[in-house]
């Protein structure tokens, strides 16, 4: 069995690791380089950079935390945030980057990801996925350009098929993309979005539950085993991780491949040591 991987993962904004709720009261919490050398040094699998400030001018910046990163660090590396263009994705790997990670991109050119898998192949593209239960907002829920194409038909959601009271639909299993940080819903289907990431050449899903996110309740166990029991391409949980036990969850009942956390290991809660003795205690194979 292929070991089971422990991802920390660090917001950086104007060059400089940022910590906040939802990217509001962002506060310094250091240099990208120094932490990822520290996370290195603690036996982290991979790492993932956000770049919340990835617009034109400053994608630059991030450029050059990435070519520092890799001048000392030799875990993988995986940036996300802002990537629109093929020409992006190529400067990020240039500079040093094992895979990049495309979200909006994605859901406004599905098409990109085959372009992207093509070009760059397929072990380098993570398709991340903000996924939230469906509940009544969906009705406010925007479309795609793209959703009348019928070989893409598949993924839409509809909710007139949706026959229960408005009050029980956040309980029924069925999730939808959101996009803006979960604040915004798109009428995907997210389990079915993921299989077509899969088919157009995705590598792997970073799958985030918007619903658990922030909470440290936990991940979304179901929509994880659900999502990893339909791909046959890594999955990674994100989105809720508070202490050890989740991490084993998301292993042992989500069928997860990798877990992503951010907050239990930025704020020393827990040492990457720590969980993955944990973790192999419970039965679960891990890199020590």
């Amino acid at each position: 069995m292929l070991a089971k991987r422990i991802i920390p993962c660090l917001d950086v904004k104007d060059g400089r690791v940022v910590k906040g709720i939802s990217f509001v009261n962002l506060r310094d919490a250091g240099d990208p380089v120094e932490n990822a050398k520290f996370y290195d040094q603690q036996g982290a699998d991979e790492l993932v950079f956000l770049d919340i400030t990835a617009s034109h001018e400053k994608r630059k910046i991030i450029l050059d935390v990435v070519s520092r990163t890799a001048e000392d660090v030799f875990m993988p590396l995986t940036v996300g945030g802002g990537i629109k263009t093929l020409e992006d994705i190529r400067d990020l790997l240039n500079a040093g980057c094992d895979k990049v990670s495309i979200n909006t991109t994605a859901v406004k050119d599905p098409y990109f990801i085959r372009k992207a898998a093509e070009r760059f192949g397929s072990q380098c593209i993570v398709v991340a996925i903000d996924a939230k239960r469906v509940n009544a907002s969906i009705v406010n829920a925007s479309t795609e350009p793209w959703f009348e194409q019928p070989e893409l038909k598949e993924v839409c959601l509809d909710i007139s098929g949706l026959k229960f009271p408005v009050e029980d639909w956040y309980k029924n299993g069925v999730w939808a993309i959101s996009t803006h940080g979960g604040r915004q819903m798109k009428l995907i289907d997210a389990v079915r979005w993921a299989m077509k990431m899969e088919e157009l050449g995705a590598g792997e899903i970073m799958l985030t539950s918007m619903d658990k996110d922030g909470t440290k309740d936990g991940y979304d166990i179901e929509l994880t085993k659900i999502i990893s029991e339909a791909t046959k391409i890594p999955i990674i949980a994100s989105g809720g991780a508070g202490n050890l036990e989740h991490l084993y969850e998301a292993f042992e009942y989500g069928k997860a491949d990798a877990a992503l956390a951010a907050s239990i290991f930025h704020y020393r809660e827990y040492t990457i040591g720590e969980a993955k003795k944990f973790l192999k205690d419970k039965g679960i194979p891990v890199r020590l």
